[in-house]
């Protein structure tokens, strides 16, 4: 078993999302760390800051650049953060005069932060797909099985009868409040990151207003003030991702709890066991319930990363380096998973009498 089964190259059939995985990984996150420092000289160099041919020339350079991996993670080791060993490779593959005019006005911070939220921008829309996916998924279900009878249970007993349409609409309606979150979390998080030093942008003076709109504009993001030590947004994230998880892990939980004794739902499809050949798992059941703690989990630590010391915190931000990418997979995991569940129903509950 690997550090995280998220990415491992078995494991992550199961507990893992591939589209999601790419996002975070080295490749994805380098392209959009360049796009920062390209689009940062193309505002700046619009906005008077630096010279357009040196704008040009600092693209030129960029469009080229194939990073020294080896002195990369020396300067991690170093520094505790990748940027000032790329912005020296950078620099360097740039030349002089024009050298001294990438990553004018900018800090690391601004760097990591704005990549990761270009990374977002393709992870909620893949979260919102897989809820689109699964809100059809589970209303299929209510219009072909709706009308049958189901026997209610509260705390784990018989209560009264209900319909299978009354179930399903207790998995369906969360989610669909989820993708309203979702499209109310997305202008607020997709954001640039851009304050400089200590948040206060003081090498662009006047102009800094303007180069960060513009800043953004390039990149496609929302125009924001920096944010450096206000990790709200994340927060807010990733308790968007614990929600879908949990709402899923109910779903999951059910469905395990209906195929116990085979009377309530029938699935085209279970895990097998190398001891009991006659067993159906309900494997991706029991997934939704693991994944659904597993994020419950980490929001507590992103709770935990919102305590940034003044400006801004090396240990608050490095944690959630360690969690945030966790949690998005898992979310979108979840839905992958419930949706293949969903698919597998081949009936639930039992025809009403006529």
């Amino acid at each position: 078993m690997t550090v995280s089964p998220l990415d491992h190259p078995v494991l992550a059939a199961l507990l893992g999302d591939e589209e999601t995985v790419r996002q975070f990984s080295f490749e994805v996150e380098m392209a959009a760390m360049l796009a920062f420092e390209l689009a940062l000289a193309e505002a700046e160099a619009e906005e008077g800051v630096i010279e357009a041919d040196v704008a040009a020339t600092i693209a030129a350079a960029l469009a080229s650049f194939v990073p020294d991996l080896e002195a990369l993670r020396r300067g991690v080791a170093r520094d505790g953060v990748i940027v000032p060993e790329l912005v020296r490779q950078l620099r360097e593959a740039v030349g002089t005069p024009a050298s001294d005019s990438l990553h004018f006005g900018a800090t690391s911070q601004d760097v990591i932060d704005t990549a990761l939220i270009l990374r977002l921008v393709s992870v909620l829309q893949r979260l919102d797909d897989l809820l689109v996916e699964m809100v059809a998924k589970l209303a299929g279900l209510e219009l072909e099985f709706g009308s049958r009878r189901l026997m209610g249970r509260t705390r784990m007993q018989a209560a009264i009868p209900i319909t299978v349409a009354d179930r399903i609409q207790a998995w369906r309606e969360p989610l669909e409040r989820h993708r309203k979150r979702l499209e109310t979390l997305r202008p607020a998080l997709l954001v640039v990151q851009f304050g400089g030093a200590a948040g206060t942008l003081d090498k662009l003076g006047a102009k800094a207003a303007a180069v960060r709109a513009r800043l953004a504009a390039r990149l496609g993001l929302g125009d924001a003030a920096q944010w450096h030590s206000q990790r709200d947004r994340l927060a807010d994230f990733a308790n968007l991702l614990s929600l879908i998880t949990g709402s899923l892990g109910k779903f999951g939980q059910d469905i395990a709890l209906m195929a116990q004794d085979g009377g309530e739902i029938a699935l085209s499809a279970g895990g097998g066991s190398s001891a009991m050949p006659h067993k159906q798992n309900p494997v991706a059941a029991e997934v939704l319930v693991t994944l659904a703690r597993f994020n419950a989990t980490q929001l507590a630590g992103m709770h935990q990363a919102l305590l940034h010391e003044q400006e801004r915190s090396g240990a608050a931000w490095t944690l959630e380096w360690l969690l945030l990418p966790q949690m998005a997979v898992a979310a979108a995991a979840s839905l992958r998973l419930a949706g293949e569940l969903a698919a597998q129903i081949d009936s639930i509950g039992v025809l009403a009498d006529r």
